[in-house]
């Protein structure tokens, strides 16, 4: 029986004063409806350009270094001044960095790091310990 009132009051029309809050109501929803739309479609639009877009600064950050060249038309010829007394144990090559290990006539152990681009021993490391 509820339920058919409910059906008869909501065919009847409404009052004047009552029409204007409904329709205020109705344009007030469209309005904000509208509004949340376009940000959305600008949220969407700031991903797409973040997936999208081409990640220049993101390598990392390294020192700079002279550029390291070998020239075409002959091999790159170099001398690693060396201490006298001086038996090389290894070596080993990382970029224009050569490591140069081994031991002095003395039993002291030492490393040097030779720079290929500069031509030069940048780093003297004396090894200690058992």
């Amino acid at each position: 029986m509820a339920q058919m009132d409910d059906e008869n009051q909501e065919d009847k029309p409404l009052d004047p004063a009552m029409e204007s809050v409904r329709r205020k109501m109705v344009k007030l929803q469209l309005i904000s409806g509208g509004i949340m739309a376009v940000l959305f479609l600008a949220v969407l639009v700031s991903i797409f350009y973040k997936l999208t877009r081409d990640e220049g600064g993101a390598e990392p950050v390294t020192a700079a270094a002279p550029s390291f060249a070998v020239p075409s038309d002959q091999p790159l010829s170099l001398t690693a001044n060396l201490p006298a007394g001086f038996r090389v144990g290894q070596t080993s090559l990382s970029g224009s960095q050569m490591l140069i290990y081994g031991e002095m006539g003395s039993g002291e152990r030492k490393a040097f790091v030779f720079d290929l681009a500069l031509g030069r021993i940048i780093a003297d490391v004396t090894l200690a310990g058992d």
